[in-house]
């Protein structure tokens, strides 16, 4: 039963109700002094140390262990006695063994104070929230050496105000150190003291590449495939939504959106051709810069106006039926086709049929996607893709040569992640400069300014995925603490996790 005191004398165990006393001692042997390492084996007196264990039963572990106070024999030693302990049970001035302390610190990593203590007592160990924490705070972290490899990343501490930056192998995804700011200063320091820092995996942060140019000089900055690809499916949605009216079949209404964003691209440029500035823009216009600067690459608001989104409606079941009524008949009344579909099982109401019919919906043999779906469709490997979307892609693509120029780039870009390509990446870019596709120019001369961490992550085999894996983590402890601990627990609990 109790494995874990093979190494003592069990003299009684005796039955308390709410706990199991064992009364136990220390064997007569011989232990090396502390400080000179010489043999005791004179007893100088004896003591009584109670000792609480892991729970047995439902029940707590109460240890009254008397322990021997020995003489060193060693004159020169300055300690003259000492008192013993039992290796990998008992510590100095310690009231819990050394298994109940392991999991006591286990606990608070995974569920902090309250939750291990709570769980403590289900098990039959009382113990305060307090002292769970200060024995999370007791346990050292890792005390491995720095890796050539590592991965960093920011997380919020509070969203949109503090934010902290997490440093990790990107080889065994070990945590190695959590920084309380993401500023350059900060992990350029940290950068400074590890030397030995060869490779830093970042995403397409301006602060971390400064942090590393100045902290670690002679590191070489990978660029995140995932960042790569997620940055290109924003010039591709930007695409999609500029070229809307080649492949959105079908009339679309007027919306009042539509009309302000006609109003707003010719304010916008009503000012340019004044002569104003785009900043002079922004402040007469009350508008965020980046808000102009949209409205002003833009030459036609239409570019600016995204296709509508329609969610699935209890009609698209009997679409093809209105269609082809309204195609034989475009006068036919709409009581009349309700009550026709409705004998064919519609349950919906009259005016959510004639808002469909009003938005254009049954018209086009094909419901158009929406934007996002074919920006999906465009980013997914063809093979991958349904038989019935894949047709419908080239149907799209067809009627738009742009589309059709962007397809190929991004399965141009796909090859190169893949197939770790990454000296084939000037190509690929001054390709993309001859195409019509501004918003992929905007991609492209992104790439252009990172390109040499951008050419070592299409090309090296590391990336930042698993410091986002344990960003997610994160989360979890910080809800778990959300208002009552600061970033010193905080920091302790991801070193442990």
């Amino acid at each position: 039963m109790f494995p874990q005191l093979s190494s003592l004398v069990i003299e009684e165990v005796t039955d308390q109700g709410w706990a199991v006393r064992v009364h136990a001692r220390t064997s007569a042997t011989a232990v090396a002094c502390p400080d000179c390492g010489e043999l005791a084996e004179r007893v100088h007196a004896y003591h009584r140390r109670r000792l609480a264990d892991l729970p047995a039963g439902g029940r707590g572990v109460v240890i009254d262990l008397r322990v021997r106070r020995l003489r060193c024999p060693s004159a020169a030693c300055p300690r003259r006695t000492f008192r013993e302990q039992v290796p990998g049970l008992t510590s100095r001035w310690a009231r819990r063994t050394w298994q109940l302390t392991g999991l006591i610190g286990d606990l608070a990593v995974v569920l902090a104070g309250r939750g291990g203590a709570a769980v403590l007592a289900r098990l039959g160990t009382r113990i305060s929230r307090s002292t769970v924490l200060r024995v999370l705070m007791a346990r050292p972290t890792s005390t491995e050496s720095v890796p050539a490899v590592i991965s960093v990343d920011d997380f919020a501490l509070r969203r949109g105000r503090r934010y902290a930056t997490l440093i990790i192998d990107a080889v065994t995804h070990r945590r190695i150190d959590v920084l309380p700011d993401r500023q350059a200063a900060t992990l350029a320091a940290w950068l400074r003291e590890h030397p030995q820092v060869q490779v830093v995996c970042r995403d397409g942060s301006a602060s971390y590449a400064e942090a590393i140019r100045d902290g670690a000089p002679q590191a070489v900055q990978v660029s995140d495939r995932w960042h790569l690809w997620a940055n290109l499916a924003k010039a591709v949605e930007k695409t999609v939504a500029a070229h809307s009216g080649c492949w959105h079949h079908g009339p679309t209404p007027d919306r009042p959106i539509d009309e302000r964003t006609r109003e707003r691209h010719a304010a916008v440029h009503t000012l340019l051709e004044q002569g104003v500035g785009l900043l002079e823009c922004a402040r007469r216009l009350g508008w965020a810069l980046n808000t102009v600067k949209r409205y002003a690459r833009a030459t036609t608001a239409e570019q600016l106006q995204r296709p509508p989104r329609y969610r699935e409606a209890l009609v698209d079941a009997f679409r093809d039926h209105l269609r082809r009524r309204r195609a034989d008949d475009p006068q036919v009344p709409v009581t009349r086709l309700l009550a026709e579909i409705r004998e064919q099982g519609y349950t919906g109401s009259a005016n959510l049929l004639v808002r469909y019919l009003n938005q254009g919906r049954a018209e086009a043999e094909r419901t158009p996607p929406a934007p996002r779906r074919l920006v999906s469709w465009l980013m997914t490997r063809s093979e991958n893709l349904p038989e019935h979307h894949r047709s419908h892609l080239q149907d799209l693509l067809a009627a738009c040569p742009h589309l059709t120029v962007l397809a190929r780039r991004v399965g141009e870009f796909a090859g190169l992640l893949t197939e770790r390509r990454g000296e084939d990446l000037d190509a690929w870019m001054t390709t993309v400069d001859t195409d019509d596709l501004p918003a992929l120019h905007g991609f492209v001369h992104g790439l252009r300014m990172d390109e040499t961490a951008v050419v070592a992550g299409l090309t090296l085999p590391y990336s930042n995925g698993p410091t986002e894996g344990a960003n997610t983590k994160v989360k979890l402890l910080k809800r778990q603490m959300y208002g009552r601990a600061g970033f010193a627990l905080l920091r302790q609990r991801i070193l442990l996790t």
